[in-house]
């Protein structure tokens, strides 16, 4: 009796496994469609996308090659889109992750309808699950009209011959992010609300996810909306994300609009990519020297956005 008991707890386990396996291995998320879009073609539309791409979205940020001999890592000339940053186990991944390339190069087979399945959905023109420190779950819901824009722009930039291999991701982690991918769900935001157009800003730019500790699946902690200490390994240290909440004494809450413009303006031109690191070699992955060019109106909206978030007093130490 104990022996057929036995038996078939081992045939549910087996089958379990399997099904597990066969889900995540055997049924990819490829019914995720393609869909069909055109492309803007007027150059105010493609500028657009280029602001959006360097200095919102900052897809440049990790699609580019970055020095990181200098504060916040700023752009290296010649490398615009070519793919090729290393995420690893010392930045905290599970697995090896380098940053595609973007360019004409590597994009030139794809359709315009897979590239946008690939920002707002998680797939590759294969139909292969992207892992999500590319924020496609952040662009899901992007204005359409801003997607197109980019990719527009995208298309665009100089080719760059620079192969890059694929992730390879843990288990069972590499099993699981097959199941992250969605289809997009765009929206139309209105530009004329300065806080609901700096809600969607922040999102595309990171500052809610970047900002706000995350929990053990990756994702940002809600009570804790803008509270700042998500950590991020940087070699030998530890940096985390300030406080950006409107509390007066551990967030920004004391900050007045001028004030946050000239934080970012800091970072502006070739003085604000050259800015060499303290005596304690300390860095930041947060891209000022992209952000540094974002209009005052986008920056204000952000500013608005965050002032009329609820305040959360939580004081972080940036470095360790």
């Amino acid at each position: 009796m104990l022996k057929k008991i036995a038996l078939v707890v081992i045939g549910v386990l087996v089958l379990g496994v399997g099904f597990f396996f066969f889900r995540f291995t055997v049924l990819l998320p490829r019914d995720i469609p393609v869909p069909e879009i055109a492309l803007p073609t007027s150059a105010e539309e493609i500028e657009r996308g280029r602001y959006l791409a360097t200095h919102v979205a900052v897809c440049m940020d990790c699609h580019s090659t970055r020095n990181w001999k200098y504060f916040a890592g700023p752009i290296t000339p010649g490398t615009l889109g070519m793919g090729g940053e290393v995420f690893d186990e010392s930045t905290g991944l599970p697995g090896l992750l380098i940053s595609k390339n973007i360019t004409p190069y590597n994009l030139g087979d794809w359709s315009d309808g897979e590239v946008f399945r690939a920002i707002t959905g998680g797939l590759q023109n294969d139909g292969d699950a992207l892992f999500p420190l590319m924020p496609y779950d952040a662009y899901r819901t992007m204005d359409e009209r801003d997607v197109l824009a980019i990719i527009a722009y995208l298309r665009t930039l100089d080719p760059i011959e620079n192969d890059v291999p694929d992730h390879r991701l843990d288990f069972p982690l590499n099993l699981i992010v097959n199941s992250i991918p969605r289809a997009a769900e765009p929206r139309t935001v209105n530009r004329d609300d300065p806080v609901e157009y700096g809600a969607y800003l922040s999102q595309l730019a990171g500052c809610t996810w970047c900002h706000t500790p995350i929990n053990a699946t990756q994702q940002p902690i809600p009570e804790q909306l803008l509270a700042g200490g998500h950590e991020f390994a940087m070699g030998d240290y530890v940096v985390r994300a300030a406080n950006i909440s409107p509390d007066p004494e551990t967030g920004i809450g004391n900050w007045t609009l001028e004030q946050f413009i000239a934080r970012f303006r800091q970072y502006q031109g070739d003085s604000g990519r050259s800015i060499s690191l303290g005596a304690d070699g300390h860095n930041t992955l947060m891209p000022w020297t992209m952000y540094a060019d974002m209009t005052d109106g986008d920056l204000g909206a952000i500013y608005a956005f965050l002032m009329g978030s609820e305040a959360r007093r939580n004081a972080v130490v940036v470095y360790e």
